[in-house]
């Protein structure tokens, strides 16, 4: 009994060796393949570039497609040049060399697609902050997650520094937590529901909720009792968020947002703070998820709010231009009152 007890203890520490040897190895494979990749790529580039070939570099891509894919397999195909050229393009020898390590090559695929740098900053951190598939990083840019997020509508210095601070420091901001807008798409609700409905509706599908949210939201309270002089107030629903550390309270409301909503959102906030939040903690922050937008009303009366958040919710998926008008929009009345919060 004892031989057989040891025997089990070292084929676990001996597995244990093994999977991180085969880890380490998968690492090594794909860095390595990113980096050749990369390489290739890069040169092409530089040799049609120094003799003056770009004019003709499809044929010449089309023609080297041929000899290396007969040579070396499939790996080699025109496509597979194009995206190793437009790839060594975009990402230089030292980025490439850290992403190599975090990201696999499919993933690179994916992200230089995209043609806007800051965009494409933005899914490459949070891709290598989540921890995202391929799969998940395709789905993530098809709903549009940087025009939803709080920090798309920020100043381009705000937005680098936010990467910046994820990247050296692995410390994520609320704006990148925070969605200006939730679609909610999986809830089923009738055409005329209502804020209990809703709030049903959420609870049967948590998971799928808190997958919208984002990653690190953990589900506390539903109706959470606030009592302040007597009167019982009711929190619609209670989240931490575990990177954030943080409280977070959210408030369902239907119909567009209203400035009574933001005086009752602080009274929540303030006996959580004094009632709730633990030692360590930040201070609790306040969501409120409305039906309808009404951008400028939200960025007059919100906007030196660092505690509470205003978003609409969505019970279908809009199209693309939909999000990027929304973007737009508030990237106007932004600008427009710029000047006079620096006053």
């Amino acid at each position: 009994m004892e031989i057989q007890k040891h025997t089990e203890s070292i084929l676990k520490g001996i597995l244990s060796i093994i999977e991180n040897a085969r880890n380490k190895a998968a690492v090594f494979v794909n860095a390595e393949t990113t980096l050749l990749y990369w390489q290739i790529g890069n040169y092409i580039n530089q040799e049609l570039i120094s003799e003056s070939r770009a004019e003709y570099g499809a044929k010449i891509l089309a023609t080297l497609s041929q000899k290396l894919t007969s040579q070396f397999g499939k790996g080699y195909t025109y496509t597979a040049l194009t995206r190793m050229c437009k790839i060594a393009k975009i990402f230089d020898s030292e980025i490439i060399a850290t992403l190599s390590q975090q990201l696999s090559w499919s993933h690179l695929i994916e992200l230089a697609a995209i043609e806007d740098e800051i965009k494409r900053d933005f899914y490459t951190q949070l891709c290598i902050y989540e921890r995202w598939g391929v799969r998940e990083l395709r789905e993530k840019t098809d709903s549009m997650l940087f025009e939803r997020t709080a920090i798309s509508a920020k100043p381009e210095k705000t937005i680098k520094e936010a990467f910046q601070k994820l990247r050296q420091e692995k410390i994520i901001t609320p704006e990148l937590v925070f969605k200006n807008s939730y679609v909610l798409n999986f809830l089923n609700l009738p055409a005329d529901y209502s804020e209990e409905e809703l709030e049903t509706a959420l609870i049967n599908n948590l998971q799928l909720f808190i997958m919208e949210l984002s990653a690190g939201f953990a589900f506390l309270e539903r109706q959470k009792r606030i009592p302040v002089d007597s009167v019982d107030y009711h929190l619609d629903l209670l989240f931490y968020h575990r990177k954030l550390k943080r409280l977070v309270a959210i408030d369902l409301k239907l119909g567009k947002f209203k400035p009574k909503y933001k005086s009752q959102m602080e009274l929540y906030l303030r006996w959580l703070k004094k009632h709730e939040m633990q030692e360590g903690e930040e201070m609790p922050v306040g969501v409120l998820l409305c039906s309808e937008g009404n951008t400028e009303h939200i960025e007059l009366l919100m906007l030196d709010e660092k505690q509470i958040k205003v978003a609409q919710y969505l019970t279908e998926m809009p199209s693309k231009e939909w999000f990027a008008d929304k973007l737009h929009r508030s990237l106007e009345i932004a600008k427009m009152n710029l000047p006079e919060k620096n006053d």
